[in-house]
């Protein structure tokens, strides 16, 4: 089978990590329990007439593929796979408030065409002129690693030799206040908001977009190695270690053979116990963190993917990620987990090219 090479990434976050290199300027949020992506200039990459009747999530996806293709020196890939959770919820929210306000008549359509869930990987192939396989999953906390394993699949059988694999997810006021009610986002009581030492529920959300140019051939630029991905709907927080031994054994590998440890946690006192019994798991391991920098949303997992990939191509972990003092040299083995709410588990192996 084909190996799986990450070739070119680019992310659009809460933090400038779209035109700086690797985490080089991040800023840590303690006081406001939703924080918004750092837009980047889009004037090169869209027409300002097409812009204006773009939703933010298409934008962010836009110029985080652009990156990733632009990394990978490719043109059209002959694939476009987009994991999401909750699509473009700014435009449902826009029509389903036209459709009130209105009495359900003289309703414009645009709305509703811009806020179906596969929007950002079409407007992706329409600017590329990809006329390839265009699949958009929508998978909750697992829609990234959903759109991964399909890539995975078909780059190993020789199905397609490249696939632009991503996630994308936006805010809306509407849905925040929802999300405030229901208590998954934190209240403004809370503050100061932590990650690793939170003692409130709830987590601090945010939006973001991720791509990653996947190929079939290294390349010089080359990040790391797709290795293997495994998803899982429902665990127990007892069966997390089995969870993961039977990963590594499926992979031939033993804990030591894993050399950095990515987790998801996310402030949430209710379900950090998940990342707890990993972190004992590992506690010889360095571990990393990632969501006090880009918050938490459905696919902030590709956050987490980004950062694990930048870490083997680096050989290097910031300070600012860095979970315990735990030193390595080298790394070549990155396992990342993440859970939502004690659903939606996920392990990705990454492995040094």
């Amino acid at each position: 089978m084909q190996k799986c090479y990450i070739n070119g990434m680019g992310c659009v976050s809460s933090q400038d990590t779209y035109e700086t290199s690797f985490l080089e300027s991040v800023e840590i949020n303690t006081t406001e329990n939703i924080v918004y992506a750092k837009q980047p200039s889009y004037k090169e990459l869209i027409p300002p007439a097409a812009a204006r009747r773009m939703a933010k999530g298409v934008k962010m996806g836009l110029a985080a593929s652009t990156k990733a293709l632009k990394e990978a020196n490719v043109e059209v890939p002959d694939a476009i796979i987009t994991g999401t959770g909750m699509g473009c919820i700014e435009d449902s929210e826009k029509f389903l408030k036209a459709l009130i306000d209105n009495n359900e008549e003289y309703l414009t359509p645009t709305n509703f065409i811009q806020s179906t869930h596969n929007t950002v990987g079409a407007q992706i192939a329409l600017g590329l002129g990809c006329k390839g396989y265009n699949f958009t999953y929508v998978n909750g906390s697992i829609s990234f690693e959903s759109a991964l394993l399909d890539a995975k699949l078909q780059l190993e059988n020789e199905e397609e030799n490249t696939i632009l694999v991503g996630a994308a997810d936006e805010t809306s006021s509407h849905t925040m206040e929802l999300f405030k009610l229901v208590n998954i986002i934190k209240k403004e009581s809370d503050q100061p908001y932590s990650v690793l030492n939170s003692n409130s529920t709830g987590v601090v959300y945010s939006e973001g977009a991720t791509f990653v140019t996947l190929e079939n051939v290294k390349k010089e630029n080359s990040y790391a190695v797709l290795e293997a991905l495994q998803i899982q709907n429902e665990l127990n927080v007892n069966d997390v270690d089995n969870f993961i031994g039977d990963f590594l054994d499926k992979n031939h590998l033993k804990i030591q053979d894993i050399d950095v440890v990515v987790l998801g946690n996310n402030g949430d006192i209710n379900f950090d116990t998940y990342y707890t019994a990993v972190g004992s798991l590992f506690s010889q391991i360095p571990q990393v963190y990632y969501k006090h920098l880009c918050g938490e949303f459905n696919t902030a997992s590709a956050f987490g993917f980004w950062v694990g990939a930048s870490i083997l191509k680096s050989q290097a972990i910031p300070q600012i990620v860095k979970m315990n003092s735990i030193e390595k040299t080298t790394f070549s083995k990155v396992l990342l987990y993440n859970q939502f709410q004690g659903k939606d588990h996920s392990l990705v192996l990454l492995s040094k090219c």
